[in-house]
């Protein structure tokens, strides 16, 4: 059997920790930056931990 393709969008948007955590960027923080407040800002930076469901699709997705 060929081997599974990695999901393309999966893999640009979530990251898997060594511990098995699924990583993933905030969202509302790509555009319209200038209406939102700078602690509101600073808040939505950085990355989140997925919930237990979603992260076993996506972990199905970047096939680990």
């Amino acid at each position: 059997m060929p081997k599974q393709k990695t999901h393309s969008g999966a893999k640009d948007r979530f990251r898997i920790t060594r511990t098995g955590k699924v990583l993933h960027g905030r969202q509302n923080r790509a555009h319209l930056l200038e209406k939102k407040s700078s602690a509101r800002k600073r808040r939505l930076s950085g990355t989140d931990e997925l919930a237990n469901g979603d992260a076993a699709q996506i972990r199905k997705l970047l096939n680990r």
